[in-house]
């Protein structure tokens, strides 16, 4: 080292002095590796930056900052009011100016609720006359009878004491009808055994073991908690969820698993990561954990941007699938001799399906977890609700709805579609269609008049909202068959769509090859029919949550029976729908 060293006084900062001595260190012939060893040690960054978090500690406990007064607004209003009573200088109207600014007004509102708090921690005093048996007056002894069912109360360890703390109390669990146990009571002893050295999954299973009557010995709370409270909060499940295969759940056994269109009761929320939930129509009345919305997005943009959730692609079909239409325009009902027919269709259908999908932008992706819902019952008084039908390969919707209207043509009714091709002989202006020119449909469509359209055969063909509307005010069930992606348009108060999923009944036998009974199948190979099964997957993983009944057709007169059914109730019975089709 130099023979000059640095006079340091008293208050010289400690990250100074580390500054001056490295400074002055010189390596020599004799200790040359230990100094430049130390000279390395006293230049790291981060032995910087804790030097500068010392001195700043030391700093604020040294000066404790407190607030000078706890009513910077009353007396910026104050002075506000005294430069208004009379005539300013320059410098009085520019701070007039700045007293009166929202910002400065809000930082002002700011300082005094923070002024007003005190944020050091209060404990209470030990009193005087303590004995030894002070802590067994507070332990209390609990009973409670559970079979197999689970005890519905989560655990966690206290880092700071070791203490096995209760985390959550499951709504209708055996803990939450008992009473007796409350989120912050420290859990000791179980049936007689001490637990305080078990870690929470071995208590956990200890729990779950037990049956019929528990003793636990439990150490009360400080501060009671708010019971639970029944919430009004229904959620439609858009993902399905299985909570043995989440890791991150805090309590596999206390997890409630769901399934795509769930509805689900939230009767907690006061976890910001797991909400308490029930399963409506569940007999079980004891709540679940179920991921929170926060959460459950969190965790889904980070593994897409690690990759491991790729963006789901949409379904891509053609805007308008006319080829279905067009062989069926007879009006005759397909009854297996027109397999040639059919066989066209579905080929037609089949390669505008395999239209290259495009990719989701991360950046913007919104994730189907939650929605809200609430009951609706139709009322006389209110224009019937949309149906609107979606089919995979092979559902043949169209043959389905001709034949729904055809019995009962004056309470069912089709929204008229437009299109550009010449009029036949046959053929009646705002029935078969609305037939306009090319310019008059770019123009609609250009105003965004239609819901969808496409081309065929070099004609255009769409579905108008004024067709749509046409039927609707007549007091008619518009029975809709759309691509859906059309869904999102419609899904909308005015129209309050009731959503039916169309898919073909595919026999699998014996996992290789296909085979049916049914006329569906007839005049179609095995290739044919992978599609449609694969078909009907894809559409009820990008689209089903959207739907509200699922008709698994076999043969027409069945179905046509079943679609009936699921009619009248969608215009009579309570149906669960989004918050904001009922709430204005």
């Amino acid at each position: 080292m130099t023979e000059d060293m640095p006079i340091l006084s008293t208050s010289t900062g400690l990250h100074e002095s580390l500054a001056l001595l490295t400074s002055q260190l010189h390596p020599d012939a004799n200790h040359k590796e230990d100094l430049v060893f130390l000279k390395d040690v006293f230049s790291e960054k981060s032995l910087g930056y804790l030097m500068k978090i010392h001195e700043r500690l030391n700093h604020y406990v040294k000066y404790s900052p407190t607030p000078v007064l706890h009513s910077a607004s009353c007396l910026a209003e104050d002075l506000v009011e005294e430069l208004q009573n009379g005539p300013l200088e320059d410098d009085e109207r520019e701070l007039l100016h700045l007293l009166s600014t929202p910002h400065l007004k809000a930082v002002l509102s700011a300082h005094d609720i923070v002024a007003q708090k005190k944020f050091d921690p209060v404990l209470p005093p030990l009193p005087e006359d303590l004995d030894d048996d002070i802590e067994e007056e507070s332990v209390k002894i609990v009973r409670l009878v559970k079979n197999k069912e689970p005890l519905g109360a989560t655990i966690r360890k206290d880092e700071a004491t070791g203490a096995v703390i209760v985390a959550r109390i499951m709504r209708g669990g055996a803990a939450d009808r008992s009473g007796l146990v409350n989120v912050g009571d420290e859990l000791r002893e179980v049936n007689g055994h001490l637990i305080t050295h078990k870690r929470p999954d071995e208590i956990s299973q200890i729990l779950s073991q037990s049956q019929g009557s528990i003793t636990l010995k439990i150490i009360p709370a400080v501060t009671d908690e708010d019971k639970l409270r029944e919430s009004k909060v229904f959620l439609r499940a858009l993902f399905d969820y299985t909570p043995y295969e989440d890791k991150a759940t805090p309590c596999q056994e206390a997890g409630l698993p769901f399934r795509k269109r769930n509805i689900l009761q939230v009767v907690c929320q006061e976890d910001a990561t797991w909400w308490q939930a029930k399963r409506v129509g569940d007999c079980n009345l004891r709540a679940g954990l179920i991921p929170s919305t926060q959460f459950q997005e969190r965790r889904l943009r980070y593994r897409m941007k690690m990759g491991s959730l790729p963006a789901a692609a949409p379904l891509k079909a053609p805007l308008y699938d006319h080829s279905e239409r067009e062989d069926c325009e007879s009006k005759a009902a397909l009854n297996g001799k027109d397999v040639a027919s059919l066989r066209r269709s579905f080929r037609l259908k089949k390669e505008r399906q395999s239209a290259p999908a495009e990719a989701a932008d991360p950046k913007h992706t919104e994730f189907l977890i939650y929605e809200e819902v609430t009951q609706y019952v139709p009322r006389p008084s209110e224009r019937p609700r949309l149906i609107v039908l979606i089919g995979s390969l092979g559902a043949r919707i169209n043959e389905l709805k001709q034949k729904v209207i055809a019995e009962n043509p004056r309470r069912y009714g089709l929204a008229v579609p437009h299109t550009t091709r010449t009029r036949r002989s046959y053929e009646r202006e705002g029935v078969e269609y609305h037939f306009i020119s090319k310019a008059a449909f770019e123009a609609d469509i250009q105003n965004r008049k239609f819901i969808e359209y496409g081309e065929y055969k070099d004609n255009l063909y769409g579905t108008s909202l004024e067709s749509i509307n046409r039927v609707l005010n007549h007091n008619k069930v518009c029975l809709l068959d759309v691509q859906p992606e059309a869904l999102k348009t419609l899904r909308t108060a005015e129209f309050k769509p009731y959503v039916i999923f169309v898919r073909p009944r595919i026999h699998d036998g014996q996992g290789k090859s296909f085979g049916s009974s049914s006329s569906l199948s007839v005049g179609l190979t095995e290739e044919d029919l992978v599609e449609m099964s694969q078909s009907a997957e894809r559409m009820e993983e990008c689209y089903g949550h959207w739907v509200d009944y699922v008709l698994v057709k076999e043969d027409l007169s069945s179905a046509v029976a079943e679609i009936q059914r699921a009619l009248e109730r969608a215009q009579t019975d309570p149906q669960w729908v989004p918050v904001s089709w009922v709430r204005r």
